[in-house]
């Protein structure tokens, strides 16, 4: 059912061929705008290049007054702002990486409100900056969009704390403005499993939200779990892959820096030109792999999970992960990278034997990470006796190095709530952080048990995903358990 006025709805319409050159919405497209045009908070689940851009967007076009944008890279920033300016429209971005100048000139415009589109990350978002002027009454927000916003679920407790002020916001900003604003709240993500979007809608205190879920099935790509008994072994695996298609673009995924650094000086050596891809460099390098890569100057890039999210090069025809992610929805965003032009492509995991006798590489990684999120629980569980019972997060981050992290991780145990994105209250110092372990480890369990599945690979992943009853007899026939 159509939530907007006719004439609205025809001018979305129209705005979409004139702007984007569509003559039509995608599916879910069309219900998920005239949400947003209706001012309803939302949760939209589409596959990756699946058009989740154009949904929020456009909307922001055909209101007045601005969307606020929060994304977690500034790569996916840079990308979206970039093609929203070549079509002249009012879009800017803010992040940390920004000449002081530009910097400037955005916070400028924003405050002459002639932008309709703002990126930012969540901690520019709560930077004193940019949360004065956005505090302004007289400065109109009609919508808070959350990008890529299984970021929150999968990042907000443990590695991006801002992430978990963000439920915080609209109360904050709707006490500043006249009395009646509305702000919608949309979320937009490509994987969010149920526990996930439980998450995603507790955290940012959506309102009877609208939940529009695309089913992430992709018939074009082909899923294959490899074993590698040794190290080396794992090495020629990649090696005889990469041979086997030397005019095709993919991405190698690893762990870490280290990872990805010594994998290219070993393939440099075998002949190869690639480059490795992490959080360790610079801006200005990172942008020049992208554009490697996304031009087809470098075949295939070595990266970390930094090198994906917004970076759309539709003929990429495979995907590997050299090293097993820890979670099932960061696989599937990865492999997302393959095939988006509709063609057939690959992604291949290479996994570890099952006992780790002769190759204890993914048993140590997981383990490793597993370690990391129980010592942090530890950290929140010994601080919360430290803490004042009510604080700001400045002031419990200057004192203690994992003071922001502690918060997010008693927020997620129940303990604690935000006054506004700045002020905390702890309500509880006797509440179990049980349940919180229970869930990551079932999630850190889930990924194992997709590689070690007999079923077909997809029909477990439209399963974990929600998807039960499209699950139920469902055989992709191209997978490696269905073709074996």
């Amino acid at each position: 059912m159509n939530l907007v006025q006719p004439s609205l709805w025809n001018q979305a319409q129209q705005t979409l061929e004139e702007v984007w050159g569509y003559s039509a919405f995608r599916p879910s497209q069309a219900e998920v705008v005239q949400s947003l045009l209706a001012q309803r908070d939302s949760l939209s689940i589409m596959p990756t290049g699946g058009g989740k851009s154009i949904c929020f967007q456009l909307p922001a076009l055909l209101q007045p007054g601005l969307t606020l944008v929060v994304s977690p890279l500034v790569a996916l920033m840079e990308n979206q702002v970039q093609e929203l300016q070549q079509r002249r429209l009012p879009a800017a971005l803010l992040h940390s990486e920004l000449p002081i100048r530009q910097r400037k000139q955005t916070l400028w415009a924003l405050e002459q409100q002639k932008l309709r589109l703002l990126y930012l990350s969540p901690e520019t978002l709560l930077s004193p900056a940019v949360w004065e002027r956005i505090c302004q009454p007289n400065l109109k927000i009609n919508s808070l969009v959350l990008d890529e916003a299984h970021c929150l679920a999968q990042w907000g407790d443990s590695f991006r704390p801002a992430y978990y002020r963000l439920g915080a916001v609209r109360p904050a900003l709707l006490r500043t403005k006249p009395p009646g604003t509305r702000i919608a709240i949309a979320a937009f993500t490509a994987t969010a499993d149920p526990q996930a979007q439980k998450t995603i809608q507790h955290i940012l205190q959506l309102r009877q939200p609208q939940v529009f879920r695309c089913n992430p099935y992709r018939d074009n790509l082909h899923l294959l779990v490899k074993t590698a008994w040794t190290p080396r072994g794992r090495k020629q695996q990649l090696l005889q892959f990469i041979q086997a298609r030397p005019q095709q673009a993919g991405l190698v995924y690893v762990r870490t820096r280290r990872d990805s650094e010594s994998l290219v000086t070993w393939l440099q050596q075998e002949g190869y030109t690639t480059t490795a891809y992490h959080a360790g460099l610079s801006p200005e390098e990172r942008r020049a792999i992208e554009q490697a890569w996304l031009h087809g100057h470098t075949q295939f890039v070595i990266c970390t999970s930094a090198f994906g999210l917004g970076i759309n090069k539709p003929a990429c025809r495979w995907v590997i992960h050299f090293h097993v992610p820890f979670l099932l929805s960061e696989y599937v965003q990865e492999i997302g990278r393959a095939g988006r032009d509709g063609e057939p492509a690959i992604a291949l995991t290479l996994v570890s034997e099952p006992t780790g006798w002769l190759d204890s590489g993914d048993k140590q990684r997981r383990q490793f990470f597993a370690d990391k999120l129980r010592s942090q629980q530890q950290i929140a569980s010994q601080l919360i006796h430290k803490f004042p019972r009510q604080g700001t997060v400045e002031a419990v981050s200057r004192q203690f190095p994992d003071g922001a992290i502690a918060l997010s991780l008693l927020q997620a145990a129940g303990q604690l709530r935000w006054q506004d994105p700045f002020h905390y209250a702890i309500a509880s110092t006797n509440q179990s952080s049980t349940t919180l372990n229970q869930l990551q480890t079932q999630a850190i369990a889930q990924m194992t048990d997709y590689l070690r599945t007999r079923q077909c690979r997809w029909q477990f992943l439209l399963s974990a995903f929600g998807f039960a009853a499209e699950a139920t007899n469902f055989r992709c026939g191209h997978c490696d358990c269905c073709q074996s």
